[in-house]
């Protein structure tokens, strides 16, 4: 069997027609019900690589991460069950909405917080978005906002490189994604 990558994201504030048109606050993949492509951001994503075969070798691990690259919607959560290695809770139970820097909102009509960009999305530059003479892990370090995204939510990315404490493994897992976690477990 083959493998499958993607994402999954919680879209919010949506309004569609009997057609399937309209649009969400956050979240929104252009203006349709029937999403084909990504989220726009700023949004939380829990990523997969599921491998195609059965064993347990290295090369059969699914791999998942919750991502705060994209920026912050809602809070998710990845709960593997019933898989073999190091099956561990990834996700943001925090809601990174309540402190967001002033320059990272992204406010509704009323003015009420309803998702935290991320600073490559805020400024888009470089050190921010990890490209240019940031395109390395090397050259590319932490910011005072991933630094911040990362405190609250310790088991997602904070940004580009932070795979050592962000990605997961496990082999024949099924997983429970929640969107607005309570608890991690």
């Amino acid at each position: 069997m083959p493998g499958w990558s993607g994402r999954f994201w919680a879209r919010t504030g949506c309004s569609f027609d009997e057609f399937g048109n309209g649009k969400c606050v956050t979240g929104d993949c252009g203006g349709t019900l029937a999403c084909n492509g990504g989220g726009a951001p700023p949004v939380s994503l829990a990523e997969f690589t599921i491998a195609g075969g059965n064993s347990n070798s290295n090369s059969d691990k699914d791999f998942y991460d919750v991502s705060l690259v994209d920026g912050y919607n809602v809070g998710i959560g990845i709960k593997p069950t019933g898989g073999a290695g190091d099956c561990q809770y990834a996700g943001c139970i925090a809601d990174l909405n309540v402190n967001c820097p002033a320059e990272l909102r992204v406010v509704d009509g009323s003015g009420a917080v309803v998702a935290c960009k991320s600073a490559c999305d805020a400024f888009n530059t470089p050190e921010f978005c990890c490209t240019g003479d940031h395109a390395m892990p090397a050259t590319c370090a932490p910011t005072q906002f991933s630094v911040m995204f990362k405190a609250a939510c310790p088991s997602a990315y904070s940004y580009a490189y932070d795979d050592a404490s962000s990605t997961f493994t496990c082999s024949g897992s099924d997983y429970l994604i929640t969107f607005c976690p309570t608890t991690g477990i």
